[in-house]
C-alpha cells in the first residue's frame, strides 16, 4: 500500500511528462501567523527589531517521500525610514524532488492614522530545483523524463503584497511569485508548472482580561486549477507567556498548537496536524516546531504582545 500511495502522491508530480500538472506547490504552514514574510514581502517593515525565525515541518509522518521543510528567515527594519527587509531560506523535500528557495524581500511602511499603518513590499527569489529519478519506481525506463536527473536546475521570480497592520490585528495580500515557470520542458514534454499563489490573511488580538487574550486569524490561499485553501486558528494567550489554540484547515486537517515565551527574546512553538481526509489512513499526521527570537528592539512600548 505504502507504494501504491507513493506512486501516487509523488510519481505524479513526474506522470509519463505527457500531462501539465497544476497544483499548489508552495509549502505550506500551521503556524503561518509567526513569520507571514515567506508568504508576503510587506510584513518585512513591520518589525521594530531584528526577528531571526527557525522551522522545521515533518508532513504525513510514515508516507513514504512525504514533504519535509525547513526554513529560516531574518527581517528588521531599516532604521527609522519606515523600510524593512528580509532574507529567507527554504529548504522543501518531498519524494525525489528538493528545492531551495533564496528570497530577499524590501518593503516601506507609511502611517494612515495613530494606530494603522500600511506596507507595501516586493520579493525576489532565487528556486534550485534537483530531482532524483532513481528514488522513483518508473513503469516505462525509456521515458524520456526519467533519463536524466535534474540538478541544480535555476529559475528566478518576483512577487509583492500589501500588510496593513497595528500592534493588535493585521490583515494582508500577497502574491510571493508572479511568474510562471515550468520546471521540465523539452520538446512539449512538460513535468510541472508552478502557477501564481495568492494569499489573503487577517487576524486579531482580543483582551478578554488582564492575564488572557484570544487570538483569531485566518488564511486563505488560491490557486488556478486547485481547490482553495482556507485556515482557520484560535489562539488563546495566558498571562503573555503561554499560547495554546486550535487550527482548521478545510477538508484537510485540523491542528494543535501551543507555544512559550521563554523569555522576552525568545518564543518557542510546536504544532500538530491530524487529517481529516482518506489520507488519514496512511499517516500518522503531520509536526511542526519553530524558535523565534526577537533582538535589538528600538520601542520599548507594547500596548499588546503581538502574535505576528
Amino acid at each position: 500500500m505504502k507504494i501504491r500511495i507513493k506512486a501516487i502522491t509523488l510519481c505524479v508530480l513526474l506522470f509519463n511528462g505527457l500531462v501539465e500538472l497544476y497544483a499548489q506547490q508552495d509549502p505550506q504552514y500551521t503556524q503561518y501567523m509567526y513569520n507571514h514574510s515567506n508568504i508576503n514581502p510587506a510584513y518585512s517593515s513591520s518589525t521594530e527589531h531584528l526577528s531571526i525565525f527557525g522551522l522545521y515541518r515533518t508532513q504525513w509522518v510514515g508516507l513514504d517521500g512525504a514533504p519535509k521543510t525547513a526554513n529560516i528567515s531574518a527581517t528588521t527594519p531599516l532604521g527609522t525610514s519606515g523600510m524593512g527587509m528580509g532574507i529567507h531560506f527554504v529548504n522543501d523535500r518531498i519524494g525525489a524532488m528538493t528545492e531551495n528557495n533564496i528570497s530577499i524581500d524590501l518593503s516601506y511602511a507609511i502611517d494612515l492614522n495613530y494606530d494603522w499603518k500600511l506596507a507595501l513590499g516586493i520579493k525576489a527569489t532565487a528556486n534550485l530545483l534537483d530531482v532524483d529519478y532513481t528514488k522513483l519506481n518508473i513503469y516505462n525506463p525509456l521515458d524520456p523524463v526519467s533519463q536524466n536527473n535534474i540538478s541544480g536546475k535555476f529559475t528566478p521570480n518576483i512577487g509583492a503584497g500589501l500588510f496593513m497592520y497595528s500592534e493588535k490585528g493585521y490583515v494582508g495580500f500577497s502574491v510571493p511569485a508572479f511568474l510562471t515557470t515550468t520546471r521540465y520542458n523539452d520538446n512539449e514534454i512538460m513535468t510541472m508548472r508552478d502557477k501564481m499563489h495568492y494569499y489573503l490573511t487577517g487576524g486579531y488580538i482580543f483582551e478578554l482580561n488582564p492575564d488572557i487574550k484570544f487570538k483569531p486569524a485566518f488564511l486563505a490561499k488560491a490557486t488556478e486549477g486547485a481547490p482553495l485553501q482556507v485556515d482557520l486558528t484560535a489562539n488563546f494567550m495566558f498571562f503573555d507567556k503561554f499560547t495554546a489554540g486550535a487550527a482548521y484547515r478545510w477538508d484537510a486537517s485540523v491542528s494543535g498548537l501551543v507555544g512559550f515565551q521563554i523569555s522576552e527574546n525568545v518564543f518557542i512553538g510546536y504544532s500538530y496536524d491530524a487529517e481529516t481526509s482518506k489520507l488519514a489512513n496512511y499517516n500518522s499526521g503531520s509536526h511542526e516546531i519553530f524558535m523565534k527570537f526577537d533582538l535589538f528592539n528600538r520601542i520599548k512600548r507594547v500596548a499588546a504582545p503581538r502574535f505576528f
